[in-house]
C-alpha cells in the first residue's frame, strides 16, 4: 500500500519548510497543494520554493497552467493522484503540503468531483449580477441550493460562487456526492502556533514580498496581458498591487490590506484543519518538535 504524508496548517507557519526538511530525510518529493502556486510566473505573492529549492526536492503541481488558464479541482486531483503514483513507484515518499483545503481534502478523502462542463452564457449572467451589486444575494442562491458547497466557500469568493452555481444547474450531470477511498493510506501532520506569533509571522512575510519585488511581479504580468480581472490575480497580493498600479490605493494601503487578508486567510484555513480534528498530528512550531514527529513517520512508514 502506498503512503503519503501531507503537511497542513494556515499560511506562513512553516509547511514548505517542514515539506523540504521532511524530503531530505525520507527520500521524498513534494506534491504543492496550493491553488496559487499552480500558475506560471506567479512566484513572489504565491512564496512558491526558490529555484534551489526545487533543483534539490522535486516539486510537483507548481507551475502548471499560464494566469489566464482555467484549472479546475477535478484536475488537479487527478494530477496529484498521478503525482502520487509516479513518486511511489520510484520509492519515493510523496509529501503533499500546502494550505488548500479543497485541494488537500480532495485528494486524501477520494472525493467524488463533479465534472460539469463550464456554462459560459450562464457565468456571464451571473457575473453582470455580481458585478450589479448581487454578490450576496447569489451567496444566498447557493446556500438555498447546496448548504454543503456553500459550507465550503467563502461568500466573498464570487469566482467559486459562480462555479458552484453553475453545478447546480446541470444536475444532470452531477453524480451523487461521495467519496471513494484512494489507493494510499495517509498521515496528516499539522503546524501550528498562537494567533499573535502567526499574525507577525506573516506581517514579516509580506515586507519581504515587497522587497523582493513583489510590485515588480505584478506589474510584469499585467504588462503580458494578464489583466487584474482574471482569478490568477485574484489572490492575496495581486489583487493589492494591482489597485496600487491602477492609482486606486497607496503603496503602505496596499501593503497593509495584503498582511489584513492573510490574516484572515489564516483563520479561514483553521476552519479546514481544525485543532480538533484528531486526524491530524498537530505541532506547535514554537517548540522543539522535529525529533517527535520524525519518530512519528518512521513508525507510519512501517506500518
Amino acid at each position: 500500500m502506498q503512503r503519503v504524508v501531507s503537511i497542513v496548517g494556515p499560511t506562513g507557519v512553516g509547511k514548505s519548510a517542514l515539506a523540504l526538511k521532511l524530503a531530505d530525510d525520507f527520500k521524498g518529493e513534494v506534491i504543492s497543494a496550493d491553488s496559487r502556486q499552480i500558475y506560471k510566473m506567479l512566484d513572489i505573492g504565491t512564496a512558491k520554493p526558490t529555484v534551489m529549492e526545487q533543483k534539490l526536492t522535486p516539486h510537483h503541481l507548481i507551475d502548471v497552467v499560464a494566469p489566464d488558464q482555467d484549472f479546475s479541482l477535478a484536475q488537479y486531483q487527478q494530477q496529484a493522484y498521478q503525482a502520487i503514483d509516479d513518486i511511489s513507484t520510484r520509492g519515493k515518499l510523496p509529501l503533499l503540503a500546502g494550505g488548500s483545503g479543497l485541494y488537500v481534502w480532495a485528494v486524501l478523502e477520494g472525493w467524488r468531483i463533479p465534472r460539469v462542463a463550464p456554462d459560459s452564457t450562464l457565468r456571464r449572467e451571473l457575473e453582470a449580477r455580481a458585478a450589479g451589486g448581487e454578490a450576496a444575494q447569489l451567496f444566498a442562491e447557493l446556500q438555498q441550493l447546496d448548504t454543503e458547497a456553500a459550507a465550503r466557500i467563502d461568500s466573498r469568493n464570487v469566482r467559486r460562487v459562480i462555479r458552484a452555481l453553475e453545478i447546480q444547474h446541470h444536475p444532470e450531470e452531477v453524480a451523487a456526492p461521495s467519496k471513494v477511498s484512494p489507493p494510499f493510506e495517509s498521515m496528516i501532520i499539522g503546524l501550528t502556533c498562537s494567533r499573535e506569533l502567526l499574525y507577525e509571522r506573516i506581517d514579516q512575510r509580506v515586507e519581504a514580498m515587497m522587497q523582493q519585488g513583489l510590485v515588480d511581479e505584478v506589474k510584469g504580468l499585467i504588462e503580458k496581458g494578464y489583466v487584474a480581472e482574471l482569478p490568477s490575480m485574484s489572490g492575496i497580493g495581486y489583487r493589492q498591487i494591482a489597485a496600487y498600479l491602477s492609482g486606486t490605493i497607496s503603496l503602505t494601503d496596499a501593503t497593509q490590506q495584503i498582511k489584513y487578508e492573510s490574516h484572515r486567510l489564516a483563520r479561514q484555513q483553521y476552519n479546514w484543519f481544525s485543532l480538533k480534528n484528531d486526524t491530524i498530528h498537530w505541532f506547535d512550531v514554537t517548540e522543539n518538535y522535529y525529533n517527535d514527529l520524525h519518530r512519528l513517520v518512521i513508525n507510519f512508514l512501517k506500518v
